[in-house]
């Protein structure tokens, strides 16, 4: 998970530092902050990747590892790279607590220790944001990948509509950073988290990024009325 540039967020080390921090309540924020509702979409990750049995799937800037453990369930041969240490710990404690066979390693969303052509679909659940260069970022994830394989980027949106829009936006720039901030003990990465979002790109202009990335038949759908979106894009056959 790294930052910079493209958001004018901040130096890499200082958001490695930051997750690194909060590593020990994330997953109890993330679902907390988001009531549950994040364990769907990432629910909709792995479906949308399609029959992943024997497959290799790898999932960038993977955190804690859910979605790792969600394909290796689902019978794929799973490994999450992230570049936060104290994240991977605590992604492969919950690996062997949950007997699941999947696999986590060190590295740079920029340069995936991963060959290319080798993976079936290729992930990524709120790390794009957070990259230096969300295009190299991207293209990346298109080398590993097989011929046809899937990229699934799954990112927060923000929501419209007259009376959730607003309402939304209340609750994530307001309610959500003092919460975040009292389970955790860390201001910096609550008020980071909406300011990340909302700087962040509408669906039309990441799905472009992706195109520009070099994938084909990219798409978008709104989650949860737009809170969230799943983005897809295929390597080239």
């Amino acid at each position: 998970m790294l930052a910079g540039s493209d958001t004018d967020m901040a130096d890499p080390r200082q958001v490695q530092s930051m997750f690194a921090r909060i590593a020990g309540r994330y997953d109890l924020l993330n679902h907390t902050l988001s009531l549950g509702i994040d364990r769907a979409w990432r629910k909709a990750v792995i479906a949308a990747a399609g029959e992943v049995r024997g497959e290799l799937v790898v999932d960038v800037c993977t955190g804690t590892g859910d979605l790792v453990l969600g394909f290796a369930r689902a019978g794929a041969r799973a490994i999450g790279i992230d570049f936060t240490l104290p994240m991977l710990e605590r992604a492969a404690a919950k690996s062997r607590r949950a007997h699941e066979h999947g696999a986590f390693a060190q590295g740079d969303a920029l340069r995936l220790p991963i060959r290319a052509g080798v993976a079936r679909a290729a992930t990524i659940a709120f790390g794009l944001r957070n990259v230096v260069d969300r295009g190299l970022a991207l293209a990346e994830m298109r080398r590993i990948l097989a011929p046809g394989g899937r990229a699934l980027v799954l990112e927060f949106s923000r929501p419209t509509g007259r009376v959730f829009g607003p309402l939304y936006r209340q609750y994530f720039t307001r309610l959500l950073p003092r919460v975040g901030r009292l389970v955790s003990g860390d201001g910096e990465a609550y008020d980071y988290l909406p300011r990340t979002v909302l700087a962040w790109l509408e669906p039309d202009e990441l799905r472009d990024a992706m195109e520009r990335a070099g994938f084909v038949d990219c798409g978008w759908r709104a989650l949860s009325r737009g809170i969230a979106c799943l983005h897809w894009g295929a390597a080239p056959a």
